[in-house]
């Protein structure tokens, strides 16, 4: 008798993101564990269309964003993609997207809830701050380490946006000095609504959806809208410097640094 053939490797885990409702509260996972959570160019479609099938659906009345495996929210984007850049056009092109996909998060008439365990960096950041509040572990950190890691820029409305949420000079620390910010402090700038312990998280969050669920939901709609409002008026257009920045030889150099996991060589080109 020939001897039995080995079972089949398991296939590696489609990164994804996962929705469901229960008793009017939508729950967004972010389940791209293997590279903690990490944004693939689906999965911010799949954000955007699950958002915009939120945004339809009147019985929902909150939504709570987390990530998978407990170690983190979302690491950022997945790098890969940018390999495959050429000119500045590129990075203009793919900070608009970014934006695009972002928008239905932040126009969402109901209240928004990120719950962070471990990481919020870069698209991480980005999405925790779409939402209304953020409750974290006491350890979680976030930030945006380009200056470190990959030399590119944000768009003009997403530094606007986190300037809004964080104030300049926390900012400037997360992009001119690439720290990372530990939840604790951002809880004295108001950023993060409170910390809790790991076991502690789950029934923070239900708590938190329930009680904005049970408040008056066309009051919070305009609410919303109207502070949004305030913050996107009189955007100045800074496409001239996104196109400096991704096309520069030093975000080439950081490309190809992060995916061969050495450290970067900035020349200031």
């Amino acid at each position: 008798m020939s001897p039995s053939a080995p079972p089949p490797s398991p296939s590696p885990k489609v990164a994804q993101v996962l929705f469901s409702v229960e008793n009017g509260i939508a729950h967004i996972t972010f389940d791209h564990v293997a590279a903690r959570n990490a944004m693939t160019v689906a999965m911010y479609e799949r954000l955007r269309s699950i958002c915009l099938e939120i945004a339809e659906t009147s019985s929902i009345r909150a939504a709570v964003l987390r990530g998978a495996g407990g170690k983190s929210f979302v690491s950022g984007s997945d790098i890969a993609q940018f390999s495959g850049f050429t000119s500045g056009d590129d990075g203009i092109a793919y900070e608009a997207s970014i934006d695009s996909y972002f928008a239905p998060l932040i126009d969402l008439p109901i209240p928004t809830i990120a719950v962070i365990e471990g990481l919020a960096v870069g698209g991480g950041l980005a999405i925790a701050s779409c939402c209304d509040f953020r409750i974290a572990t006491h350890d979680a950190r976030f930030g945006v380490p380009i200056a470190r890691t990959l030399g590119n820029c944000l768009s003009v409305g997403n530094v606007a946006w986190l300037t809004h949420h964080l104030g300049v000079s926390m900012v400037k620390r997360m992009l001119l000095l690439a720290e990372l910010v530990n939840a604790t402090e951002l809880v004295a700038n108001g950023f993060v609504l409170k910390t809790y312990a790991p076991d502690e998280m789950d029934a923070a969050a239900q708590a938190l959806a329930t009680k904005l669920s049970s408040l008056a939901p066309v009051t919070q709609k305009v609410s919303k809208a109207t502070i949004h409002r305030i913050l996107r008026s009189q955007l100045p257009n800074c496409d001239n410097l996104i196109r400096e920045c991704y096309g520069s030889n030093d975000f080439k150099t950081g490309v190809n640094a992060f995916l061969d996991g050495i450290p970067p060589n900035w020349q200031g080109k």
